[in-house]
């Protein structure tokens, strides 16, 4: 079949933007190509494309302003973070004391960052004029159509489609993930905490937060390794738990000799409908010292004193992971449901008619099945139990006991990361820890999705 004049053109641009380079537009490009290294826009101004250049010009002349006005004081003042410290001074004719303006080190690190990344982000841009400016001169010495800004335009809606539908996205991860990232990350280098006034103005300390929180003798990092233990004792336990009491749950309303199925799905969905936050209040006022729990035990004396349920270490941490049950069961009750109800019905046929018991035909075909199907499901509900916010800080605050003097018995990282942070104001070891969770969960993630056989076998039960 012979190419159309449209699809050898397609190609053609396409092995244009490949071969791209900005050296090959250095050296084979003509004067108004070159000239766009510097000045943004020109070459496509120069073979036509009008308004596009001058778009690119006026994004080019935006960044110089703001690097003039700011940017560059900006990164200027990024390695110090800052020293004037704000002075007291009095004026003799209005007769009180004035303040001067000081340096803020958290406007500095702020400020920073974004030019920095405003700084790379134009780089880019930069680099994606001078290869429109090179295409244009390209179809220009062959002859052909160079896009009009209408055409460039209505490609966006065609060929283009998916750079239209991603811009805002996109724009939106940078802006609200990124960044706010980058700007952990550097936090996490600096002595911005309450220690010696830090909060106005910090310093760049290198790793000495990281070693103070990994290290074993010092009480900071005593307590990270305890919370980290007991999260992931959490995790392990709020994830298995969930998902062998879910599938159970699934499969005993999904058998045949079950009556009222959508009925029973309906009784564990109530919880589901219910905000988490509303039952976890409910929940810890009922288990209570004075609570509705203790209360009745006393009345029907079966005890003298109110029981423990959040005041003691074992029994808290009990209770957390029970109560925790009632939230998450119902979840992994829905997803098991829909796979079990995808299993092929002739599997469990050929085993009934080979003789095959409830045991062996569970443990051959059903549990096989939904380890395959519910391995990513399980490692993301393992990430979401590691940053369970919820179950921990509404029920126990993370109290009994503390573990040194920041952390609970039963604080998750990501409840003492808000401990620290909002309550004790330890910016810096706060950034630290989500750092470390971060890590910790990536690995574990990444090596445990790896070695499973949804990621080694995807075809195994198709």
């Amino acid at each position: 079949m012979s190419e159309t004049g449209s699809d050898k053109k397609v190609k053609k641009l396409k092995r244009v933007s490949a071969e791209f380079s900005l050296i090959k537009a250095l050296v084979k490009g003509d004067f108004a190509t070159r000239l766009t290294f510097l000045i943004c826009g020109f070459g496509n101004i120069f073979h036509k494309q009008i308004t596009k250049g001058i778009l690119f010009l006026l994004v080019e002349i935006g960044y110089i302003y703001y690097m003039i006005k700011s940017g560059v004081e900006s990164i200027k003042m990024l390695p110090s973070l800052g020293w004037l410290k704000q002075e007291e001074v009095w004026n003799d004719a209005k007769g009180v004391y004035e303040y001067t303006a000081g340096h803020q080190s958290i406007q500095i690190l702020l400020y920073g960052v974004i030019a920095i990344a405003l700084t790379i982000l134009f780089v880019i841009y930069w680099r994606a004029c001078i290869k429109s400016a090179y295409k244009a001169q390209c179809l220009h010495k062959e002859g052909k159509h160079v896009n009009t800004f209408v055409d460039d335009l209505k490609a966006l809606r065609h060929e283009n489609l998916h750079k239209t539908l991603m811009t805002i996205p996109l724009t939106g991860i940078f802006a609200f993930t990124v960044l706010p990232l980058i700007f952990m990350i550097c936090m996490a280098f600096t002595n911005y905490s309450k220690v010696d006034d830090h909060l106005v103005l910090f310093d760049w300390v290198g790793l000495e937060n990281f070693a103070k929180v990994l290290s074993f003798s010092d009480k900071i990092g005593q307590t990270f390794w305890g919370v980290l233990g007991w999260t992931l004792v959490w995790a392990v336990f709020a994830t298995g738990l969930n998902y062998i009491l879910g599938m159970i749950l699934a499969i005993v309303i999904n058998r045949r000799g079950t009556k009222f199925k959508a009925f029973w799905r309906c009784c564990f969905m109530v919880s589901i409908a219910i905000p988490q936050f509303v039952s976890l209040l409910i929940v810890r006022s009922m288990f209570s010292a004075d609570g509705t729990i203790n209360m009745m035990l006393k009345e029907w004396g079966w005890i003298e004193q109110s029981l423990p349920f959040f005041t003691n270490e074992t029994w808290s941490r009990v209770m957390v992971i029970i109560i925790n049950l009632w939230v998450g069961i119902p979840y992994t009750m829905i997803q098991a449901t829909g796979i079990l109800q995808n299993i092929p019905a002739e599997l469990y046929e050929s085993a009934r008619v080979d003789g095959a018991n409830a045991f062996v035909t569970f443990f051959k075909i059903t549990l096989p099945y939904m380890m395959f199907v519910m391995t990513p499901y399980l490692i993301t509900q393992f990430t979401g139990n590691v940053n369970n916010f919820n179950v921990i800080y509404l029920l126990s605050g993370g109290n009994p006991t503390p573990v040194g003097s920041t952390a609970g018995k039963t604080d998750l990282l990501v409840t003492w990361l808000y401990k620290l942070t909002v309550d004790q104001q330890y910016y810096n070891l706060g950034a630290v820890i989500g750092i470390l969770t971060f890590i910790v969960l990536a690995v574990v993630a990444l090596v445990t999705y790896r070695n499973t056989n949804s990621y080694k076998d995807e075809e195994g039960f198709q």
